[in-house]
């Protein structure tokens, strides 16, 4: 009997070690990731076997040759007829910039025009919004006064007091005959089931889940999350950030306090581009045969003077787009770089063009929370900091709740606000999108902002890590070697 055992065991341990050496060919040689994600993953599959193929199946498909936001023939030639009379127009010169922000940061405006076929606005207002009950007393209000049309989709919508709210607000506007249209990510709003959204159904609002899975309890799409947070109210009025929908994000959860976020409230034609991204994200999960022209329906008016593109991103694509929009604010910085975000683990391309500018003597400035949501993240995310930290970047370490944001702001010139993070999560695996804003008076307000969380934070100074704990060390080295999974 023990011979028979034994013999089972280590047929068992070389059947594991065999699938584990075809799995790590198959990375290798087939999928073609990026070496350090490449490297990451071996390192996984060897060190806890079985863990580490579960682990696998789960995270690590590669979806960027999936056409998942598919358009029209006819659609793809009116858009990039568009983009190319526009693109062309700022390229010879005979583009009429209502400010000068614009004029300056034309070769970012090309970039996103060419490599994420992104529309540049410039009639656009913005209010910005850092506190959870008065983002949501404004869309709460605007939803209220919607007539025609309610597009949103979330990422997580808790199944709480604020959730349900929401919900119901968009079930009164249903049965007045709005057209309601709710996406939410099947992962992130896993909290909310069909039986919630019932009565949602039943006044005549739509509903979809994205990457809804087959099974309940088994998803195997973990790692590719729609993590946009976008609303757009009668083609009119549109929302675009970092806060979800549940209590904590209103400061009703104890483990985080306040939750400090960043979102924003636009009028003028970048809200066409924004419903423009909901219908292809709805088209998509919904399979609902709506046309593209309907994110155009109604002429925008001049709300301001605001010039806007609205970025967007996923693993659909291995091109990162928000990330070059990122890579090209840095190394274009001439005087400061302002940064907040809850998890920073960028890539080496960050990482190397933060360094050059810290090295240049530009003033990098980065705020981070005092408390983990994800631990691994979180020791990552201090350990990256304090490479930038001994090269001379000041690190700010926000105390009063959890720092949520996710902004950068440039030379008082150019911003981007949205979904995605510092993190290789949102460069490469989440869909997200930002805007980038190009106009001072904005950006002064937004690093106005950062100026007045300075003085509700502490600065981590070389001499408080360089002293931290042994234990610390150890949690950031191994968070380190995870980065590309996390």
């Amino acid at each position: 009997m023990l011979s028979f055992d034994f013999f089972n065991m280590s047929t068992l341990i070389t059947g594991l070690f065999l699938v584990n050496f075809v799995i790590g060919l198959t990375i290798i040689f087939l999928e073609r990731k990026n070496p350090s994600a490449t490297l990451a993953w071996i390192m996984v599959l060897f060190l806890v076997p079985v863990a580490g193929i579960v682990f696998y199946f789960l995270l690590s498909q590669n979806i960027a040759r999936q056409k998942i936001f598919r358009m029209t023939k006819y659609e793809e030639a009116i858009i990039n007829a568009s983009l190319n009379e526009q693109f062309n127009a700022i390229k010879h010169g005979e583009f009429i910039f209502s400010n000068p922000e614009s004029k300056k940061w034309q070769d970012m405006i090309r970039l996103h025009q060419s490599f994420s076929e992104s529309f540049f606005t410039q009639d656009n207002k913005i209010s910005v919004l850092t506190d959870g009950r008065h983002k949501f007393d404004s869309l709460l209000k605007d939803i209220m006064d919607a007539k025609q049309s309610i597009n949103i989709m979330y990422f997580i919508v808790k199944n709480d007091s604020m959730g349900r709210l929401l919900i119901d607000s968009l079930t009164r506007k249903a049965r007045e005959g709005v057209e309601v249209r709710l996406l939410i990510d099947a992962m992130g709003s896993r909290q909310i089931s069909r039986k919630i959204l019932e009565p949602l159904k039943q006044a005549g609002g739509q509903y979809a889940f994205f990457f809804k899975p087959m099974f309940k309890y088994l998803n195997l799409k973990l790692n590719y999350r729609n993590h946009r947070k976008l609303v757009v109210i009668d083609g009119a009025i549109g929302y675009l950030g970092g806060f979800n929908v549940g209590n904590e994000y209103v400061g009703k959860k104890k483990k985080f306090g306040y939750w400090r976020d960043t979102h924003l409230r636009l009028m003028g034609s970048c809200v066409q581009d924004m419903n423009a991204r909901f219908i292809l994200d709805w088209r998509f999960a919904s399979k609902e045969n709506i046309v593209l022209s309907q994110a155009f329906y109604d002429e925008p008016f001049q709300a301001g003077t605001t010039g806007i593109q609205i970025v967007s991103c996923g693993p659909d694509s291995s091109k990162e787009e928000i990330k070059q929009g990122y890579l090209k604010m840095i190394s274009s910085a001439k005087k400061n770089i302002y940064i907040q975000t809850p998890y920073f683990v960028p890539d080496a391309s960050i990482l190397e063009v933060l360094k050059t500018a810290v090295l240049s003597g530009i003033d990098v400035k980065i705020m981070i929370p005092c408390m983990p949501d994800h631990m691994f993240v979180y020791w990552a995310t201090y350990s990256y900091v304090g490479i930038l930290l001994n090269l001379g970047a000041k690190i700010y370490i926000y105390d009063e709740g959890f720092m949520h944001a996710k902004t950068i702001c440039v030379d008082g010139e150019v911003a981007s606000i949205g979904s995605a993070n510092f993190d290789i999560r949102s460069f490469r695996l989440n869909f997200e999108a930002n805007a980038f804003i190009y106009d001072a008076a904005e950006v002064y307000k937004l690093e106005a902002i950062f100026e007045t969380d300075m003085m509700k934070s502490h600065e981590l100074t070389k001499h408080l890590y360089r002293n931290r704990a042994l234990l610390i060390k150890f949690k950031e080295s191994i968070s380190r070697l995870l980065s590309d999974l996390l």
